[in-house]
C-alpha cells in the first residue's frame, strides 16, 4: 500500500533499556488510505477525526497519522444517531480478473479500442487494457457457478498481492 509509514511506539522507557518489556508495532496510514480501508468517504474521515472518534489519531503538522489496527483504523461508536456502515474488519475475499466479451465482441464488430478486462476488488470494478500482477495467483474455470457479472472464467489474486493496469488511449 502507498502512503504507509511505520512507527515504533514504546511500551514504557524500560524498552530503550533492553529489559522483556513490551514493544508495538504500530503502521500509521493517511486520511485517504484510512477511507479506502473502511469503504467511506475522505469527507467522513474528516468528520471522525474532528470528532475525536477514530482511536489513537494524532495530526502531524498538516496531516493526521491514523494507526491501523488488526490492519484497520479502529472508530470509536458514536452516542446518537444510527449506527456506522464502514467496514468493520478487513475484506478477504480475493481479487478477480476477468476479460468483458460483451466489451470484447464489441471491439471486433466497431474495430474500437475500448478498455475489455475487468479488475473486480470488493464492490469496486476497474476497467484496463492491461493488467500486471506480483505474486502468485490462480486461474479459476466454473461454468456452474459463474461471477455476477456472468464470467466463467477468471483469475484470482490474494488482496495483498499488488496489482498495476494500464488503460491505453
Amino acid at each position: 500500500m502507498k502512503g504507509v509509514s511505520r512507527s515504533v511506539e514504546f511500551a514504557d522507557d524500560r524498552v530503550k533499556n533492553n529489559s522483556s518489556a513490551r514493544v508495538y508495532l504500530l503502521m500509521f496510514v493517511g486520511t485517504t488510505e484510512a477511507a479506502c480501508l473502511l469503504c467511506i468517504s475522505c469527507q467522513r474521515i474528516r468528520q471522525l477525526l474532528k470528532d475525536g472518534r477514530i482511536r489513537g489519531a494524532k495530526k502531524v503538522g498538516r496531516f493526521w497519522q491514523i494507526p491501523l489496527f488488526s490492519g484497520i483504523p479502529q472508530i470509536i461508536e458514536g452516542t446518537r444517531g444510527p449506527q456506522g456502515n464502514w467496514r468493520k474488519r478487513l475484506q478477504c475475499s480475493p481479487t478477480k480478473i476477468h476479460v468483458n466479451r460483451h466489451k470484447f465482441d464489441s471491439n471486433q464488430r466497431q474495430k474500437e479500442n475500448e478498455p475489455m478486462l475487468v479488475v473486480h476488488k470488493g464492490k469496486k470494478s476497474q476497467y484496463c487494457h492491461e493488467v500486471e500482477i506480483f505474486g502468485p495467483c490462480k486461474l479459476v474455470y466454473r461454468p456452474h457457478s459463474p461471477l455476477n457479472s456472468g464470467a466463467k472464467l477468471w483469475i484470482e489474486v490474494d488482496q495483498e498481492i499488488q496489482i498495476t493496469t494500464k488503460t491505453f488511449a
